[in-house]
């Protein structure tokens, strides 16, 4: 027993040590997974091209596509049926494992998510890598952890440091890894996880840059810093992709809403069936809204696209992702996001330049921008926006103005009551899982309450009263000095009380403070 407490002890001093050693072999680890990954993705992409263009030529192909998309269809049913917790993206299951909520077998969905994710994208749903990613990161991560013995709290941490290597390797983004996996998975800033988070981002980028090379994901130009006249089209836009955003999540959750009343033995089959067949028909049709939508950002930026060809394409784009998503399929909304995003800043600016006298020059700058915004406004994680929009660009020149978008569409997003979009994916997997989560408790009120002379209260200690339920006591205004209030603290005849509750409790903390503080009689 001494020997183990021991041992102990000196762990703890070294942790900080230990944890980055650590982060490092779990930024292998996690780098050498997503890649394989991304490459099996890649050629994903690749066959669904080959596919769709021998059918071109040869019209019986189609039929013959439509039969391996119902089989597709029946494949990736079974994986979500076999290990359900690959479903989506993935990064609300890690956020639930951190959360303590989900426990994830890695050995199952590993292997599950790598073939779903596959299946998905080489039959053309509109889904991203980056979700998928992150999970696969993180479950790479929690493998280290198990291999090597580690504790619970520990193996939280190489979860972080997993899922924040898996979107450094997918999108060649480190710092935008360290911070999406500190702002939204782990939710701390502490100096022991930040080190070991960066060092397996930093670890994984450099394995996936060996192999898919050095250069940012996006290729187009970016012009100079744009001008400070510009600046009343950069808040506009700020306000539409606020608005836009809210409206994608609604849209988000209510396809995810419909597919859930698809019940049945085989209803993942029938979820499924929908989106890869709807893909098919969309193959023959627009095939360039078929997988994550690279593509598109490439036509977007060429600056040679019309207004309405835009707008149509983002109102295709906008329905294929959700039902894509809502059906269970194993991927993400990560980047088809910001292929939406890329459509609004590029049919605004487009506006702009024919209507508003716009420099047709700031046409990518505001594609840009609205990438950024609409990614915040979505997510609500504004820094992770901004620095994952920089290192997929390789511009540092928009820095202000893309936080200036950012904080325009993340105020517009929380106007209008709009939850960020993974809290909310989370809390509809734990329901189904029968898994309870809070109820939303409205904004905190500050109430304020005289002890009245010969009330209940008058020269009782704050331990010997029975206060309202819900309610906290934060501060004893007296004689123009504010005291902190502890058990033995004495009220006095004078004294403000200032408590502070929920929105929604605050009527009955009222109603049961009157009465304490009126007179003794009177409340017996």
């Amino acid at each position: 027993m001494k020997e183990n407490t021991s041992r102990l002890i000196k762990r703890a001093e070294h942790f900080k040590a230990i944890l980055t050693v650590e982060g490092f072999v779990v930024g292998i680890v996690a780098g050498l997974v997503v890649l394989a990954y991304r490459i099996l993705l890649e050629y994903a992409g690749k066959g669904l091209n080959q596919v769709l263009a021998l059918a071109q030529k040869y019209p019986f192909i189609t039929g013959v596509w439509f039969v391996v998309l119902i089989l597709l269809a029946g494949i990736v049913g079974y994986l979500v049926r076999f290990e359900p917790l690959i479903s989506g993206s993935g990064i609300p299951q890690v956020e639930g494992e951190m959360a303590g909520k989900i426990n994830q077998p890695w050995w199952k969905v590993l292997p599950a998510k790598f073939a779903g994710g596959f299946l998905c994208l080489f039959g053309g749903l509109s889904l991203g890598r980056e979700g998928p990613s992150i999970q696969i990161g993180a479950m790479s991560g929690k493998a280290v952890s198990q291999v090597l013995g580690r504790g619970r709290t520990e193996e939280r941490y190489l979860i972080t440091c997993g899922a924040s290597a898996g979107l450094s390797a997918a999108f060649h983004a480190p710092l935008a890894g360290v911070m999406f996996s500190l702002e939204e998975i782990h939710k701390n800033f502490s100096v022991s996880v930040l080190i070991s988070v960066m060092t397996a981002s930093i670890t994984a980028d450099y394995i996936s840059a060996e192999f898919m090379g050095f250069r940012p994901v996006f290729q187009f130009t970016v012009s100079g810093a744009i001008p400070s006249e510009y600046y009343g089209h950069i808040i506009a836009l700020g306000i539409i992709l606020g608005l836009l955003g809210a409206f994608y999540n609604k849209v988000t959750l209510k396809s995810q809403e419909l597919f859930g009343k698809i019940k049945g033995n085989r209803c993942e089959m029938v979820r499924l069936l929908i989106p890869f067949l709807l893909a098919g028909v969309l193959g023959m049709t627009m095939p360039e809204i078929l997988g994550s939508g690279h593509n598109i950002i490439d036509m977007v930026t060429e600056g040679n696209m019309m207004l309405k060809g835009i707008l149509l394409l983002f109102v295709m784009k906008l329905l294929f992702s959700s039902i894509s998503f809502g059906s269970g399929a194993p991927g993400g909304i990560f980047f088809p996001l910001l292929v939406l995003g890329s459509l609004i800043g590029g049919a605004y600016s487009s506006f702009a330049i024919t209507y508003l006298g716009m420099d047709a020059a700031y046409l990518n700058n505001f594609v840009v921008l609205a990438m950024a915004g609409y990614f915040t406004a979505i997510v609500r994680a504004p820094i992770t926006g901004i620095i994952l929009i920089f290192e997929m660009t390789g511009s540092v020149s928009q820095m202000l103005s893309l936080s200036l978008v950012s904080i325009v569409a993340y105020l517009v997003a929380t106007a209008l009551k709009s939850e960020p979009i993974y809290e909310s994916l989370l809390a509809n997997l734990l329901k189904k899982r029968g898994i309870s989560t809070p109820k939303k408790t409205g904004e905190k009120i500050l109430q304020e309450y005289v002890v009245r002379h010969g009330c209940y209260l008058q020269n009782k200690m704050i331990q010997q009263v029975e206060w309202p339920k819900n309610c906290l006591l934060v501060a004893i205004q007296r004689n123009g000095a504010e005291l902190i209030p502890k058990g033995h603290t004495i009220l006095m005849a004078s004294d403000t009380i200032v408590t502070m509750t929920d929105e929604q409790d605050a009527p009955a903390v009222h109603d049961r403070m009157e009465v304490l503080c009126r007179e003794q009689e009177k409340l017996k």
